[in-house]
């Protein structure tokens, strides 16, 4: 009975150093626009990420991973301050967070590890951040949070490379050459000379450099969000002729209430789409345009490798913990898009993988759903500090330690406004937008999403239980914000087609 005892009281109480023990380094990567296409969740069966592969053999994989938001303002502000978007009213790309009155005073997940002891090193997007302006390269960053950032704390992002003029043969490979939006070519160059080559080389120079206590240190990889420029390596990875498009069915929306297509800022019209104007062009623009999305993906995961690289060499890889973890996904043409910023899978699951050395057994893997709302508590467990009491989510830890106990939380993804949500359970999702129409899907026999089953009555009490995880009314935060600069400085659509008056990141 003293031994049952004492094993509970292990498992309620934080993961603290053992005596004399340094507290756990943490390396904390983020990548922009990744959906479920890597390798090890075989979303696509040419895919090539070896290292991300490897690094989930090293800890565990949750396969069925959806971020609080389906877009990179969002999801990032949800994951780095704790606060879930129907706390905060971040429901969308527009607005500061850092204006934001109900996120006043709390301190985002960098910041409470520099106020405990840690020394903090950021490079590249971690915040709301992106290339398409001077203001998007400034980004959303909270000054407070870094003892060294690069390129600077004032600028998330360094200066990207863009093929060179002339080398694209006659017409551009996308509707976006001008502008970067949408377009996707090889770039000459090398990988170190690329924006995530030169975060991830200083992120590698402070692996490498002595230090004295614990550090907090993050990459922020912007591949593969658009424009799809990588060294041509990667794209001779995929030839195109070979190159296997998504599964595609073009009666998919046909039982899609249309108020989505005002969640990405186009007409449910195939007209006005990017994706309209991919199927204009030809199955090899799509083609062109998945290979670009695969390429780079693949120079991604080479940046992983070349952390994960570094770590080791350090010598402190078994008492640092990663996590690296996708903002949100990504369609390419799946219902007629070529973005986030919807509530479907495609948008909402993410990769996502924790190695914690002495908590998480190597190639362990968990297929219950679960939100990346979950970092900041899980983070502040693993290091043994206390929950600071403004962080929303539930702690991962019972499940890295068991990854075959039983786990009944759902994932909650919202974007747009108030009022649309998207609940995620093991084998369902339900989708109630603000003007109260509806979707369900069986996603254990539908796994793509083609049949809503909302308006089958066999189905009404699935829908009341899923629905029933929905934060009340009387709770919810109404949205908080207004022009987003950094977007409408760039004037750009939010799936990629040519400038519109909605926004992207």
């Amino acid at each position: 009975m003293l031994r049952k005892l004492l094993l509970i009281g292990l498992a309620l109480c934080p993961l603290a150093p053992a005596a004399g023990q340094e507290p756990p380094d943490v390396l904390f990567i983020a990548i922009d626009d990744m959906n479920d296409w890597v390798g090890v969740m075989g979303g696509h069966p040419q895919a090539r990420t070896p290292n991300i592969d490897a690094l989930a053999a090293r800890g565990m994989l949750f396969t069925n991973a959806h971020t609080p938001g389906a877009a990179c303002l969002p999801a990032r502000t949800a994951i780095l301050t704790g606060v879930t978007p129907f706390n905060s009213g971040v429901y969308n790309q527009r607005g500061d967070w850092r204006e934001n009155p109900r996120l006043a005073g709390n301190s985002t997940l960098p910041r409470y590890f520099r106020d405990n002891g840690y020394r903090t090193l950021g490079a590249g997007k971690l915040f709301h951040a992106h290339t398409y302006s001077l203001g998007g390269y400034t980004g959303q960053q909270d000054f407070t949070a870094w003892d060294a950032y690069f390129p600077s704390l004032e600028r998330h992002l360094p200066d990207e490379v863009a093929p060179a003029p002339g080398q694209t043969p006659g017409e551009a490979r996308g509707n976006g050459i001008a502008t970067g939006y949408f377009d996707f070519y090889p770039t000459l160059t090398t990988d170190d000379a690329m924006g995530d080559g030169q975060v991830v080389n200083w992120i590698i120079q402070q692996l490498e450099a002595a230090h004295t206590g614990p550090r907090f240190l993050s990459a922020g990889i912007y591949r593969p969000h658009l424009p799809w420029y990588v060294p041509p390596k990667y794209f001779d990875m995929y030839p195109v002729e070979d190159v296997i498009l998504p599964e595609y069915v073009e009666t998919d929306l046909d039982d899609v209430p249309p108020v989505w297509s005002e969640l990405i800022g186009t007409e449910p019209n195939l007209d006005t789409t990017t994706h309209g104007w991919v199927l204009e062009n030809g199955t090899r623009k799509w083609q062109e345009a998945v290979q670009g999305y695969l390429a780079s993906m693949s120079f991604a995961d080479a940046m992983v490798g070349k952390l994960i690289d570094a770590l080791d060499a350090s010598g402190h890889a078994d008492n640092t913990i990663i996590v690296l973890w996708a903002d949100h996904g990504f369609h390419l043409g799946e219902k007629d898009n070529w973005g986030k910023m919807t509530l479907w899978d495609e948008t909402t699951r993410v990769p996502f993988i924790v190695v914690a050395p002495g908590v998480t057994t190597p190639g362990s893997r968990s297929d219950e759903v679960v939100s990346t709302q979950s970092i900041y508590p899980t983070l502040v467990e693993l290091a043994g500090l206390e929950r600071p009491d403004h962080v929303d989510g539930t702690s991962l830890v019972p499940l890295l330690r068991n990854p075959s106990r039983s786990w009944d939380d759902v994932a909650i993804t919202t974007y747009g406004e108030y009022g649309n949500w998207t609940v995620r359970d093991d084998k369902s999702r339900y989708v109630v937008y603000a003007d109260g129409s509806e979707e369900l899907y069986d996603n254990a026999a539908d796994p793509l999403e083609w049949t809503n089953l909302a308006r089958d009555p066999r189905y009404s009490e699935l829908k009341e239980e899923l629905a029933a995880h929905i934060p009340p009314a009387e709770t919810h935060a109404p949205y908080v914000g207004g022009v987003d600069e950094l977007q409408q400085e760039a004037g750009e659509s939010s799936d990629g087609a040519e400038p519109a008056t909605g926004s992207d990141d």
